[in-house]
């Protein structure tokens, strides 16, 4: 999970990307609201979805494997909901502390 979440961070700073990482461990309001927030179909069969969840400001854009789907095919913008000279906010859900992921 770390590993996913860093290279989410590293594309988003890479990009001049201003977003949000937002620790779940810390916020059971905010982990009630990520889960709450993600469509009914791109939900796990089982269980609750892994971060990093990613979303521009409150819409769903997707999880780790759409996020890396969207980079290797150069729609990483367009995943994000974003013109590539035009930034928004996103956020990023995340397991671990933000301050671990800033090593």
């Amino acid at each position: 999970i770390k590993k996913r979440q860093q290279d989410v961070v590293r594309f988003l700073e890479a990009n001049r990307i201003e977003f949000e990482e937002v620790d779940i461990t810390m916020s059971e309001e905010k982990r009630q609201w990520m889960y709450k927030n993600i469509p009914e179909d791109r939900q796990p069969a089982q269980g609750n979805p892994l971060p990093p969840q990613i979303f521009s400001d409150d819409r769903y854009c997707g999880d780790y494997d759409g996020f890396f789907e969207s980079k290797e095919s150069n729609t990483v913008f367009s995943f994000l909901g974003l013109k590539p000279t035009l930034a928004s906010k996103v956020s990023v859900y995340c397991r671990l502390f933000i301050e671990f992921l800033r090593c």
